[in-house]
């Protein structure tokens, strides 16, 4: 695996993405390591679902 940050685009319709945003809210910690090899990739998984749910507030998808 790269080093170097990845960037990536996507569009989506407001139903998908708020769906989307919806996910990265209820996904947790157990569902992570769930599916994950170790504890360290579980914690790389949720930090990266909280990098998605962020942009996806920036950009106007927020959800309670």
């Amino acid at each position: 695996m790269s080093h170097h940050a990845v960037t990536i685009k996507v569009e989506l319709e407001p139903f998908a993405a708020y769906a989307l945003a919806e996910l990265c809210k209820r996904i947790g910690f157990q569902d992570c390591r769930n599916n994950a090899v170790n504890q360290d990739e579980a914690y790389h998984m949720l930090h990266a679902m909280d990098l998605v749910r962020t942009a996806l507030e920036k950009s106007g998808v927020a959800v309670r």
